[in-house]
This record gives structure tokens, C-alpha cells and sequence, in this order.
């Protein structure tokens, strides 16, 4: 009986160097949970230092990877949260126009002529998770809108208090977001 190529073929493992325990997502979210531990406790003794330094160390092992991701192939943590933080600012103030809108409403004599609830769906050109549910969150957040559903597919569903709250979306919002996401 003879060997089958098979049997004497030398077999390859893929190489797969394993997760990167010490990366720098690893010391960026042991970095921002011991300033949180330091701030939130109080304690400066050595005991209390040493103890935070242990926990957010095992912390930062689990979670670094959920914490702090990059979103894009090239893309940089400290640009992603730098282009955040440029988006909040204007989420803040959709908000406070949002807010305004829905205050009209109420306290309109012909409130019920006004309130016109209805569902509407559109299609999102945001791929990640991250963008998709950063855009879902900024909808919830903004008053008279709530996002109800999203699709793999991108597909959103919205419940609008009335019409004028559903006519910017996906809009504006959607483009900062892919801004922010670098998509």
C-alpha cells in the first residue's frame, strides 16, 4: 500500500499570531479606566492605588478590544474620538431645535390637529455597527423621533411625532455620522 500524497505532505498551520493582549487599546482603556478609578474613588493611599491599578488591569484585558476599536482598516482611535467630539456639539444643538419643535407642539391650542404619528423607512448608506448604531442613538435622542428598527441590510425604521420631524432624516445627520465613521 502506498502513501497518499496526502499523508506525506508536510500540513501548514495558518499562521495566527493571537490577540494582542498589551496593545495600544489595551493601555488606552487601562489609561482611561484608572483616571476614572482615581477620580470616582477618592483614595490616594498606596492600598487603593495598587488595588485600581490590579483592577482596571484585568478589566482592560477583557475589554480593550470593546472599548476602543478602530473602525476603518486605517483608520486612527485618537481621530475617531477627535471627529466624535466635533459631532456632539452639533448633535446638542438638533436636539435643542428638536426639543423646540415638539414644545410648539404641545402647547399649540389645536395639539391633536398636529400630532400626525407615523413610521417612516430609508435605506442608510452607513456600513459598521458602530455608524449605524451611532446614527439610531442620534435619532432616539433627537424628541419626536425613535428609532424603532434597523436591518442588517441598513434599512431603518422611525416613528415620527408628525411629518416636519421625520423631513430631515436621513439627511444631514446621516453625513456627519458617515464623517465621524469615515464612511
Amino acid at each position: 500500500m502506498q502513501p497518499r500524497d496526502s499523508d506525506t505532505a508536510v500540513r501548514k498551520k495558518p499562521k495566527n499570531p493571537g490577540p494582542k493582549i498589551f496593545s495600544s487599546n489595551f493601555f488606552l482603556a487601562f489609561g482611561v479606566l484608572f483616571v476614572l478609578w482615581v477620580v470616582f474613588s477618592g483614595r490616594f493611599d498606596l492600598f487603593h492605588i495598587v488595588l485600581g491599578i490590579i483592577s482596571c488591569a484585568i478589566v482592560a484585558l477583557f475589554c480593550h478590544d470593546f472599548l476602543f476599536t478602530t473602525v476603518s482598516p486605517g483608520g486612527s482611535i485618537f481621530l475617531l474620538w477627535l471627529r466624535l467630539a466635533g459631532y456632539i456639539p452639533w448633535l446638542l444643538y438638533q436636539i435643542f431645535k428638536a426639543n423646540l419643535h415638539v414644545l410648539f407642539i404641545v402647547l399649540h391650542p389645536r395639539m391633536m390637529d398636529l400630532i400626525d404619528p407615523h413610521i417612516i423607512e430609508f435605506d442608510s448608506r452607513l456600513k459598521s455597527d458602530y455608524a449605524r448604531t451611532t446614527f439610531a442613538n442620534s435619532i432616539t435622542l433627537t424628541p419626536g423621533t425613535i428609532t424603532v428598527a434597523v436591518t442588517v441590510l441598513g434599512i431603518f425604521s422611525v416613528h415620527c411625532i408628525d411629518v416636519e420631524s421625520g423631513k430631515p432624516l436621513p439627511g444631514e445627520m446621516e453625513d456627519r455620522i458617515g464623517k465621524v465613521f469615515s464612511e
